[in-house]
């Protein structure tokens, strides 16, 4: 089969491109010929180096680097991003048996939608948030500080000032959001959940998108090999953007409950706040090497307390790979990979919930969740090869009922 992985990064820059990277290098492994394309200009992950994948940038600038009024434009229709992607692919010297589509926003825009259903080639999406349906992509009022519960596009939504930037900016959302939905309108898309939430919550939310789901595990690139020690760690470990929504301060506010230090890895707003209090420890942006050996020597346990209904953060899955506990939010899809009161802790985001959960890790009760998770997770790992199959055998299904077009069709002008 010949696969085109499209996403607009080729580096782990979020979870969106790094299950796309990961998802190419796991197919090529496997031994598909893969197509990476890049929408915007940057390095590449050295997995992409592999002799099966090909890679192709289309030149894409990211719009948070462009001037506001071109940015809000492009963000909604980039005609220039629909032409560059139908050259592409037009271009591509043998025929495509699926495209995977895993981002869409940072600068492709809807408008690649029509070029790729036009094209008569499968198309699958990985739902990596909530941007196919909610304006903001995570579904979350920002202004309350709580999941949403209006219905996408609705008089109530588009009123709502949920924005985490501004209202002019929710209106550019939705701008885009209601010109996503033009372009889907009676056409049909694949859509990869990554966590049994997300099936039931986004099937009440598409509406009328015709659609159909399929749930396969994200990738998770740990080799198995020394086993954490949660029982000689100390600290709380935090990984990922530092935000209110994936509920970095709750972890801060918990550990001083339980009297326990807080180790946070990576940069965001909360940052300053973060770094004011004694307690807390700041460790920045780590490579997932750096970030895996920090885990395996000094934590005791891994937080995860989104606020919003994360569809699965990698973290979890990484953290119970070195059998390291976790405590998880109940909000987050990554959750249902987490035994409670075995693994881990599932627990509502909320302080008193988390601190009594970090309490409650003592040496002993520490090793023995610590044992266990590792010992569950590597039962079925979730790793790349894993991945890759469930994502093969999807493929094969779709592609024998639709017959890829051949290139020489997709040069033509029209």
């Amino acid at each position: 089969m010949h696969i085109v992985i499209l996403a607009e990064f080729a580096v782990a820059s979020g979870g969106a491109e790094k299950v796309a990277v990961e998802s190419a290098y796991g197919l090529a492994r496997a031994g598909m010929d893969v197509t990476f394309i890049q929408a915007i200009e940057g390095t590449a992950d050295r997995l992409l180096d592999h002799p099966k994948i090909r890679r192709v940038c289309l030149g894409n600038t990211d719009i948070w680097n462009r001037p506001v009024l071109e940015a809000a434009l492009s963000g909604i229709w980039s005609r220039d991003s629909a032409a560059r992607l139908r050259a592409v692919l037009g271009a591509l010297p043998r025929p495509v048996d699926i495209v995977h589509l895993h981002q869409w926003t940072r600068s492709l825009s809807p408008s690649v939608f029509p070029v790729l259903l036009d094209s008569g080639i499968p198309l699958v999406v990985t739902l990596h948030d909530y941007f196919l349906a909610c304006p903001n992509g995570v579904y979350y009022r920002f202004d309350q500080d709580r999941p949403c519960t209006l219905t996408p596009l609705s008089a109530s939504c588009v009123a709502a000032p949920c924005d985490p930037k501004s209202r002019l900016h929710k209106a550019i959302r939705v701008g885009r959001s209601i010109t996503q939905n033009r372009a889907l309108r009676r056409r049909h898309l694949h859509v990869v959940h990554v966590c049994d939430a997300s099936i039931r919550r986004m099937g009440d939310l598409l509406g009328s998108l015709a659609v159909t789901h399929h749930r396969i595990d994200n990738p998770v690139r740990v080799e198995k090999g020394v086993r954490a020690d949660p029982a000689a760690g100390k600290a709380i470990a935090y990984v990922g953007r530092l935000t209110r929504e994936k509920g970095a301060d709750l972890v801060a506010e918990a550990a001083r409950d339980a009297g326990m230090p807080a180790l946070f890895i990576g940069t965001g707003p909360l940052e300053a706040e973060l770094r004011a209090q004694p307690h807390v420890e700041m460790l920045g942006w780590r490579s997932p090497n750096e970030v895996s050996a920090i885990l395996v020597r000094r934590t005791r346990a891994l937080a995860a307390p989104s606020r919003w209904f994360e569809t699965g953060p990698l973290t979890v899955y990484e953290a119970l790979a070195v059998g390291l506990p976790v405590v998880a939010s109940d909000r987050s899809g990554a959750a249902e990979k987490v035994i409670d009161g075995v693994t881990g802790y599932v627990v509502a985001p909320e302080r008193a919930a988390l601190a009594t959960a970090f309490r409650n890790l003592d040496v002993i009760k520490a090793e023995m969740l610590g044992r266990a998770a590792h010992a569950h997770y590597w039962d079925t790992p979730m790793s790349i090869d894993a991945h890759a199959d469930a994502l093969g055998e999807l493929y094969r299904r779709i592609a024998r009922n639709v017959s890829p077009i051949p290139t020489d069709v997709l040069r033509k002008p029209g």
